[in-house]
């Protein structure tokens, strides 16, 4: 069941937006120049609504860039006198959010590792109190949608109701080319919790290399995505941070241009009939994969019973790791990604192992 927050759409606070939100703008603001000669540039493509720049950068460890600190709220202020665009940053603590509230800065964001604390989301919530302010919250590190859900209900409990999703991926826990692991499935576990809720990708953290950046703002909006947020400097080679994920703005409009946005419905008729056809089938197919599993389930009943009786271990695992191997090779063989086949057969061993552990303790 879905989680009722009051939430704004992004026309709300952004009148002025036709298409997908995009908000661009360095990682980090370093000089007054650097500022205003990227955000003139971004200014001159009307796909970009909102100017993005990081005015404080805690690191994971201390002694590289960390922010210019508050003159870069200053630098925000000329952006949006100069050019018109609404401006932002993110906070991470409570005296950032009155210091970029004082500046009348236009959007804030929550960071990933802020997320992860409801301390810190609550204290900064505190100060947002009374406020329409916008505020946007990045996934936390690890994909915990509950956490997420969270920072949303107490936003949502200090009155703010301009607030959207930044998903910006996760923490690897396996080897990647990416920066942060996608997850893209607790992407969709917030849409089914928060239907109304505007989520937005920030494929600058993800890739973190410029050559995935197109790959993944396609994804998101193949899967419907509003928005992305895509980090872009005047001279991605001379930046004090993350140089290596960001973007030109001349580079950044053709990878907007290049971008297929898709649409969440439509008016022609025999394609809804088609899909109408084809999601039946999937159903139909889902009730028997059920059916299966519930007959599986029954025979490890039965087998938690025979290895009760003789005194056995639920754990078997040399026979989990010959399941497993058996599993991902015919799954290979049916076109199915190995990794796919390899988490659905974990899932079910664990659940296996916890019924017939439950069998032998009664």
């Amino acid at each position: 069941m879905g989680l009722e927050l009051e939430i704004n759409p992004i026309r709300h606070w952004l009148p002025q937006i036709n298409n997908p939100l995009i908000i661009a703008g360095p990682c980090s603001l370093e000089t007054e120049q650097q500022a205003m000669d990227t955000a003139k540039l971004l200014a001159k493509d009307h796909r970009v609504f909102v100017y993005r720049g990081g005015v404080w950068k805690p690191r994971t460890r201390p002694g590289s860039f960390e922010g210019v600190g508050s003159i870069g709220l200053k630098w925000l202020q000329m952006v949006r006198e100069e050019t018109g665009m609404p401006v932002g940053t993110e906070v991470a603590n409570a005296q950032h959010t009155e210091e970029a509230l004082k500046a009348g800065l236009d959007v804030l964001w929550i960071g990933a590792r802020s997320t992860a604390s409801p301390f810190v989301v609550q204290e900064i919530a505190d100060v947002l109190k009374g406020t329409d302010a916008v505020v946007m919250v990045k996934n936390p590190v690890n994909p915990d949608v509950q956490l997420w859900l969270g920072a949303f209900e107490r936003l949502s409990q200090a009155g703010i109701k301009n607030m959207v999703a930044i998903h910006r991926g996760f923490t690897p826990f396996r080897e990647s080319d990416y920066r942060n692991y996608p997850n893209w499935k607790t992407v969709i576990e917030l849409r089914r919790l928060m239907p109304n809720l505007p989520i937005i990708c920030d494929p600058s953290h993800i890739g973190g290399k410029r050559e995935y950046l197109f790959d993944i703002s396609q994804k998101a909006f193949d899967m419907g995505m509003d928005g992305l947020m895509i980090e872009s400097h005047i001279d991605p080679s001379c930046a004090l941070s993350d140089k290596e994920q960001q973007l030109t703005p001349e580079a950044l409009g053709q990878l907007l241009g290049k971008l297929v946005i898709r649409n969440i419905k439509t008016d022609n008729k025999l394609f809804e009939n088609q899909l109408e056809l084809l999601r039946s089938r999937i159903d139909a197919l889902d009730a028997e994969l059920l059916e299966t599993l519930s007959s599986r389930m029954e025979i490890v009943k039965q087998i938690g019973k025979y290895k009760r009786e003789n005194n056995v271990t639920a754990l078997q695992i040399g026979r989990f790791a010959e399941l497993m191997e058996k599993r991902v090779k015919l799954g290979v063989s049916l076109n199915l990604d190995p990794h796919f086949v390899q988490q659905v057969f974990q899932h079910i061993h664990e659940d296996s192992v916890r019924m017939q552990t439950d069998i032998l303790d009664e």
